[in-house]
């Protein structure tokens, strides 16, 4: 059976668990060097001083490690997490722009030591095996890393909030999705709040990523529904009634043409 955490040092793919892309969220902090990779079709790179998140599932490929790269990684079984975030509805936008913005800028040695104290916190209970409510500890201590994260992407993403209010209209609309998906999934709607048409918006999202706005605005949907279904504090009417649907049905033909099953199937599988 894998385990359920593992917190070590890395300088390169090798020292990466087996199939870790598909079966933890990484959280990589790095210390020198950089590691480049593709991230959902973008190039991106994590330099010295950065803080980076790949949820598990991702697109992930292409990943090049520089010579001095070194970096401390708490591997999160997917499940552990994904049973224990917290019920906060803050917290869907601020997953969503992980999905968007996986590499995180860390200001001041403050943050970096709280990341890190906090891979230790959690990794050191998932070794206190003999605690007589291990099972109940861990959990309590999954939801309190998952919220002390939170709290350090929430900084991160005011803070690039503020500074693409005045960007480039891709990072303008990259913005605007994140923050619409749940009630607005047409082109038109984004193009109105840029003052351009639909057709330049798309032409636009297409020049800086290879992928229109619809399918951003698609795309974008897909993982809010995901994340919401993955929510088992909420049915699926609740789910439907949030992302303002007329009715369930019409919810359940939307997941099916994104998800290729139902929501209540996608749960099932859940199980």
């Amino acid at each position: 059976m894998q385990p359920k955490v593992i917190l070590q040092e890395v300088s390169g793919k090798s020292d990466f668990p087996d199939q870790f892309e598909k079966h933890y969220h990484t959280h990589l902090f790095c210390h020198r060097g950089s590691i480049k990779f593709t991230f959902n079709d973008q190039h991106m790179e994590c330099r010295k001083g950065e803080f980076l998140f790949w949820f598990a599932e991702s697109r992930l490929a292409d990943l090049k490690f520089s010579k001095s790269f070194k970096a401390s990684v708490l591997f999160a079984e997917k499940d552990l997490l994904n049973n224990n975030i917290p019920d906060q509805s803050w917290s869907i936008n601020a997953l969503l722009h992980s999905r968007v913005y996986p590499v995180k800028t860390i200001h001041g040695e403050n943050d970096k030591q709280k990341i890190l104290l906090n891979f230790k916190w959690l990794y050191d209970r998932y070794l206190e095996t003999n605690h007589r409510f291990y099972e109940e500890a861990l959990h309590l201590q999954m939801q309190l890393f998952i919220l002390e994260m939170w709290h350090v992407f929430a900084n991160e993403y005011e803070r690039r909030k503020h500074s693409l209010q005045t960007g480039t209209l891709y990072e303008r609309f990259m913005q605007l999705a994140q923050e619409h998906c749940m009630t607005e999934r047409e082109v038109q709607f984004y193009s109105n709040e840029l003052n351009i048409t639909p057709k330049y918006l798309n032409q636009i999202c297409k020049q800086s990523s290879g992928v229109t706005a619809s399918e951003w605005i698609q795309r974008t949907a897909k993982e809010r529904i995901i994340l919401l279904l993955q929510n088992k504090n909420l049915n699926i009417s609740e789910i439907a009634d949030k992302m303002e649907f007329g009715s369930r049905s019409f919810f359940t033909r939307y997941v099916k043409k994104l998800l290729g099953v139902t929501p209540s199937e996608y749960r099932n599988r859940l199980n």
